[in-house]
């Protein structure tokens, strides 16, 4: 896992980064083809509405006199020289027009600029208002021009257009932009869900990572347990064997009590591993009853007395709380108690000193536990509750468990309804606050 991990997490980065191209080439094509396909219907638009003026012009003009015959010189003549665009319409008729034919391309809603151009010099010109300015903007604005040619059917057919018709829309890319609003929130909605699903992933196996290594540090630590007192009571049985030890019986009951005690501590970390899977299964059951809290303290102290005597440390008891009556579990309460002055002596230096302190803040009681031992840094701090958790200790060797105590003192804090909280500094010590709720008398 260790050495496949790095490789993982690289191809997902790759992946991750292969989509999101991907997905920037989609929208980009998706673009291109989107203005390609506008451009067409304006264009188509531009188109119709030529024809259109061109139509209406052309059933301006009467072909025939009433009740007369016309020579075919002077149709011709009319047909050739019939009043230009400019003379026949108004800017709003032809904007009218032009907006028809908009809407028949479902372009309704889509804002244009236009002009009428005569191609002779002394021709007439119609312009909307803003025609010039835009017109004038040729990076952001490409005009559309079509010849005014003469419909189908008409004489003057084919004769060169006196007219050009030019359309411009404004801002044509911010309405492309609004046609693929809904493409581009969906590419970026299904992007983020590909993100997501990669930072899962890659804590997943980060997670996956911390437990291998955690597994194999609680094996290491369960061997070394167990192998110590099982060389002590193999050396110890070898001792019993000799026929000096034999005859002696106070050497006798010595080793026999070697083998005794060794056991029961052999015993005591069973406990204590079975003890974690039945808090895993959430199987502990506290059995709940007002007790006062100073006494359960006063249970653990003197469970700690003999190993701080031994290191020729001092305990320091200030009680300054006025109500101390929880509901507690006896044994489980006087256990987490016990782990803390457990750690305090363990983690300690030569001059250890452990000060013990309560207080009631309102309906709150409060423990608080510090040491002057070697202290923690602030991601050791951020992590001692997690089981099978175990800070290095440097040169340390004589500290031994694994990694459990905190984790069950987490647990059974919150099991009766309280809060602990760390604080520490490297090389000067760490302090516990622990806060439980008063029991309602």
């Amino acid at each position: 896992m260790k050495k496949n991990f790095p490789v993982i997490t690289v191809l997902i980065l790759l992946s991750l980064l292969g989509i999101i191209f991907f997905q920037i080439l989609w929208i980009k094509g998706s673009l291109k083809s989107e203005a390609q396909k506008f451009k067409e219907h304006v264009t188509m638009a531009t188109y119709q509405a030529s024809v259109d003026l061109m139509i209406e012009k052309g059933n301006l003009m009467p072909l025939t006199k009433k009740g007369g015959f016309i020579f075919p010189s002077e149709r011709l003549q009319r047909e050739i020289y019939k009043p230009s665009i400019t003379q026949r319409y108004s800017r709003d008729e032809i904007r009218d027009i032009i907006h028809k034919a908009f809407t028949k391309q479902n372009l309704e809603k889509i804002p244009f600029e236009f002009a009428i151009s005569s191609t002779s010099l002394i021709g007439d010109e119609i312009q909307s208002d803003n025609f010039y300015k835009l017109y004038s903007d040729s990076a952001n604005n490409n005009p559309i021009v079509l010849p005014l040619e003469s419909p189908p059917g008409s004489l003057s057919e084919g004769i060169s257009p006196s007219e050009l018709l030019i359309l411009i829309v404004p801002h044509a890319k911010s309405f492309i932009w609004q046609s693929m609003t809904w493409f581009i929130i969906g590419a970026v909605v299904f992007t983020i869900i590909i993100i997501c699903a990669f930072f899962i992933t890659v804590r997943a196996l980060i997670k996956q990572k911390k437990l291998s290594e955690i597994k194999s540090d609680f094996i290491n630590n369960m061997t070394h347990e167990f192998k110590t007192p099982l060389a002590t009571i193999s050396l110890a049985v070898d001792a019993l064997k000799n026929e000096k030890v034999i005859n002696d019986r106070e050497k006798m009951n010595y080793f026999t009590g070697i083998i005794k005690e060794e056991n029961k501590r052999m015993n005591k970390q069973v406990e204590t591993i079975l003890q974690a899977a039945l808090l895993d299964k959430q199987e502990v059951q506290l059995n709940l009853k007002k007790l006062h809290a100073h006494d359960l303290i006063t249970s653990a102290l003197n469970n700690i007395n003999l190993q701080v005597d031994e290191k020729k440390g001092r305990l320091e008891v200030n009680f300054a709380a006025t109500n101390d009556v929880l509901m507690a579990d006896d044994v489980h309460f006087t256990n987490l108690v016990s782990n803390l002055l457990d750690n305090a002596v363990k983690y300690s230096k030569d001059d250890l000193r452990i000060k013990i302190t309560t207080q009631t803040a309102g309906n709150t009681f409060k423990i608080k536990i510090e040491d002057n031992g070697i202290g923690m840094n602030k991601e050791t701090v951020a992590r001692i509750f997690e089981k099978f958790y175990r800070a290095h200790t440097g040169n340390l060797h004589n500290v031994k468990g694994f990694g459990l105590g905190l984790s069950y003192v987490k647990t059974m804090v919150e099991a009766h309804r309280g809060s602990i909280k760390a604080e520490s500094i490297l090389g000067k010590g760490t302090s516990f606050l622990l806060s439980f709720s008063l029991a309602k008398i």
